[in-house]
């Protein structure tokens, strides 16, 4: 939840950093680039550290760095500090982030505990999201942009000293680190997350993006080539020769293309149309948390009664159909009659999809192979986030530049629809039950 609030939180607070520091319009991105570059460019790669040194011990280097660099942050008076604080951000972030699922997975039984902790995973992410544009509306009009980064000290300390009490390591996987194959990952991964972030600033055919869809894609076959015969990849590929456990990890990166594209639209619409502050914003959408909280409480049950594929499916069901009642906005919609019944839709869908969908592709992963494929988990969903803002953004600047923002708006949000369809499809078809009553 911490990684989670911290995106949100200086997403919030962007403007008031821009002014602070002197930050130029096209600096200002790489507040966000900078950090997304660095989780994308390494997620694969860390979850084979991970497994080499032992999950326990890579979480807790992860939350360290992550904590020194929060305080680094707060404490810029430049923007080139400020960006090299974002980037040890993403690589204790990143570092971090897939030793927790590899983890809970050692930690807890298949079944009613398993699914238990997994919803309550997904909800602290969909909390973290919530909360976090709360929070940042509420840190920078009280105390300063500079409390967006100080704020995770203390929580990270919190969980620093909750994993070295209450957690011990698990089972390590011995073997040397793929070098070829982490060099490949990071480059294409890097080339291709900033592709699909200049891309909606510059356009598709912008020379740099191009640039960088070209070496993504030498990156990436370079990295198949070289993972068929390491005996110890950071990518195994039998995770994409089989459509059981290759649609799961396509369908997690359907999922937030559509669902980063209705937050990040919610904000546009809520400040730009409406005309409400930041903390107003925060505030708006603590609808869809409260739809996320109400399902968490229920779905570890449903999984168990009725299976991963149809709870799923039900969640997917649920974000189409609050996309395309979003969708309808229109430059005369408010807030209660277009925008209070989409979120705590979104949320109640979001609730049933990602703990099961996440389930599903940890559970198709042998046990040598949990920390790469909580690497594929996070790599998918940061790529989807991506894509799916690359994507939206386009059709969103093209719309408006002669509709209007509240048509761009309703525009970009029907073409989201095509996300998360194209989950339920994968999902729906191909996706095993691994929960047994």
């Amino acid at each position: 939840m911490t990684l989670v609030i911290d995106n949100s939180v200086v997403n919030v607070a962007l403007p008031e950093i821009q002014n602070a520091l002197n930050f130029s319009t096209a600096g200002l991105s790489w507040v966000v680039t900078s950090y997304a570059l660095v989780f994308g460019g390494l997620v694969l790669v860390s979850g084979r550290i991970g497994s080499i040194i032992g999950p326990r011990r890579a979480l807790l280097i992860g939350i360290a760095i992550f904590i020194a660099a929060s305080a680094l942050g707060g404490l810029a008076v430049t923007p080139e500090m400020l960006i090299a604080a974002r980037v040890l951000q993403g690589v204790g972030a990143v570092l971090a982030a897939p030793s927790t699922l590899v983890l809970l997975m050692a930690i807890t039984e298949p079944g009613v505990q398993r699914a238990r902790a997994m919803s309550l995973f997904v909800l602290s992410i969909g909390l973290g999201a919530g909360l976090g544009l709360f929070l940042g509306g509420a840190l920078t009009s009280a105390l300063g942009w500079e409390w967006v980064m100080f704020v995770n000290v203390p929580i990270g300390a919190l969980v620093f000293l909750g994993v070295r009490a209450l957690i011990t390591e698990t089972e390590r996987h011995s073997g040397r680190l793929d070098l070829g194959g982490a060099a490949a990952s990071t480059i294409g991964m890097s080339a291709l997350v900033y592709g699909l972030t200049a891309a909606a600033e510059q356009g598709w055919g912008s020379t740099t993006v191009i640039g960088s869809f070209v070496l993504a894609a030498v990156g990436l076959v370079a990295l198949a080539l070289i993972e068929r015969r390491h005996s110890a990849p950071v990518v195994p590929p039998a995770f994409f020769t089989r459509m059981s456990s290759a649609a799961p990890l396509l369908a997690m990166m359907m999922i937030p293309a559509g669902q980063f594209g209705f937050l990040y639209f919610a904000a546009l619409y809520t400040q730009g149309v409406l005309g409400f502050s930041p903390l107003q914003t925060g505030l708006s959408v603590l609808p869809f948390t409260a739809g996320m909280l109400t399902t968490n409480f229920t779905v570890s049950r449903l999984v168990t009664r009725y299976g991963e594929r149809a709870v799923g499916s039900v969640g997917m069901v649920g974000l189409l159909i609050g996309l395309v009642w979003m969708s309808r906005l229109t430059p005369d919609s408010g807030y209660l009659d277009g925008l209070l019944g989409p979120f705590l839709l979104l949320g109640l869908g979001a609730g049933l999809t990602v703990a099961p969908l996440t389930a599903v592709i940890m559970h198709n992963a042998p046990r040598e192979h949990v920390g790469a494929a909580s690497s594929l988990n996070q790599a998918m969903q940061q790529l989807g986030g991506a894509v799916g803002l690359a994507v939206l953004s386009t059709v969103f600047a093209n719309t408006a530049a002669t509709a209007g923002a509240a048509t761009g708006i309703s525009t970009a949000l029907t073409v989201a629809i095509v996300f998360p369809l194209a989950g339920l499809l994968l999902f729906a078809v191909w996706a095993r039950r691994v929960n047994v009553p």
